[in-house]
């Protein structure tokens, strides 16, 4: 049975909902502070976006840490040190449907047979390997670590097309109850839309 203290966190946290730019964007702070933002496409109900913040060790805000969707690249900008990061690295994003969460490599060129995703349970993530040992990655599912769930072998697929590898992580029947049970916790909020005057988060 999964752990029900997820829930019971997301329920005594700080919540505030707005809707903006067709998006429903939920904050929530929970009590030891750590800061979540979700963002909902308002017709299909996907979920766009989940990132995180801590503060830092010795007080401060931290930075925002993307779980799921992809933070903006200004790829076309230079840094301080006038150094441009390669548009040709992987890059790794995760962008979930209804029944999985999955993930995408872009800038991944090699046949879909180089390619292995194997679950660790005792790591707690899945590994990507080549045969060709060009490319190696480890990468958590923080949804079932929040509830406890193993990391099902049987459950993971995989499939190549224009230069990405695209991971799928079929949802168990717990993530989908779980799922089910935080919408509707969300919808419990009293929801602002843009130029509404802000109110304390409930």
């Amino acid at each position: 049975m999964a752990d029900p203290s997820w829930l019971e966190s997301l329920k005594s946290a700080k919540k505030s909902v707005l809707v903006q730019d067709g998006k429903r964007k939920i904050h929530c702070i929970f009590l030891d502070k750590k800061e979540m933002v979700e963002e909902y496409d308002v017709k299909t109900g996907d979920l766009l976006v989940r990132k995180w913040k801590k503060r830092k060790v010795l007080g401060g805000d931290g930075t925002w840490e993307f779980e799921v969707g992809e933070q903006f690249r200004a790829s076309s900008l230079l840094n301080e040190d006038m150094l441009r990061e390669s548009n040709t690295n992987p890059i790794f994003t995760r962008k979930d449907s209804k029944d999985c969460f999955q993930w995408r490599i872009r800038n991944l060129s090699y046949p879909v047979e180089t390619y292995t995703v194997t679950a660790d349970n005792d790591a707690r993530c899945c590994i990507i390997r080549t045969s060709n040992k060009k490319y190696y990655k480890k990468f958590t599912i923080p949804d079932l670590d929040r509830i406890q769930l193993p990391i099902d072998q049987s459950a993971i697929t995989f499939a190549h097309a224009h230069n990405t590898l695209i991971i799928s992580y079929k949802k168990p029947p717990e993530i989908h109850k779980l799922e089910r049970e935080i919408k509707a916790e969300l919808q419990k909020i009293n929801t602002m839309k843009e130029g509404d005057v802000e109110c304390n988060p409930s």
